[in-house]
């Protein structure tokens, strides 16, 4: 089990790294998605978890507020680049 929990811990930082680091605009909005799903699976798993994971959980948090931050950041570019 500590195998898992360790591939899930990897998996969702490696997608929401891939989110951020993501160089065309168009693939970005489909990257946070993923990454967003892995985040929630993540934290579903630590809160059944026993121990102490507030590190991790915390580390989840701010990725998601960061990905929700890009996606607003994209709708806003996007609308400028509409109106231009």
């Amino acid at each position: 089990m500590a195998t898992a929990s360790r591939l899930l811990q990897t998996e969702w930082k490696n997608l929401y790294i891939a989110a951020l680091l993501e160089g065309d605009k168009d693939r970005i909005p489909s990257l946070i998605s993923v990454a967003e799903q892995a985040i929630v699976a993540r934290a579903k798993e630590l809160f059944e978890a026993e121990g102490d994971n507030i590190q991790e959980q915390e580390g989840l948090d701010d990725a998601m507020y960061a990905l929700h931050a890009l996606r607003s950041c994209l709708q806003i570019h996007g609308r400028f680049a509409e109106a231009a």
